[in-house]
């Protein structure tokens, strides 16, 4: 555990500085918290609508103050699940609009982000890496 952690003052590019694979890395990392962190991401597989986001922010919300490693990774795996459900709710119109064909292309790129995701994130965290996702939106802070 950091004991001096503070949430909202730590900044990963204050961390080890960059590992192997370009992404900053917690030298400091235990592997609980690592485990914690591959936990929060791996919350993609139960991919049912509200489901993902409401077992990640559980998750969060219990382990955040444990260290900023566990902090970070699970605001961006709940940024991500947002990020999906939004997108997923957009598909709605798409596929109206377009007579089902948007939803064709729509959903099926829609899993393949979230499932190729959440397989770096895990990496990553595995491996004491901070992890940014693609095409998400930072709703929480």
């Amino acid at each position: 555990m950091h004991a001096a952690y503070a949430p909202g003052d730590f900044h990963p590019e204050a961390a080890g500085g960059a590992g192997p694979h370009g992404r900053f890395v917690d030298p400091a990392a235990t592997p609980d918290e690592r485990t914690w962190a591959v936990g929060m991401h791996i919350t993609h597989l139960a991919n049912h609508f509200f489901v993902p986001v409401v077992l990640v922010l559980v998750l969060w919300l219990i382990k955040r103050n444990d260290s900023p490693f566990i902090e970070d990774h699970g605001k961006e795996a709940l940024n991500f699940q947002i990020s999906l459900l939004i997108y997923s709710l957009l598909g709605i119109p798409v596929a109206f609009v377009t007579l089902g064909l948007g939803a064709i292309i729509w959903y099926p790129a829609i899993v393949i982000l979230g499932l190729v995701g959440m397989i770096r994130a895990m990496i990553a965290a595995n491996r004491g890496e901070y992890y940014r996702y693609p095409m998400c939106l930072r709703l929480v802070k």
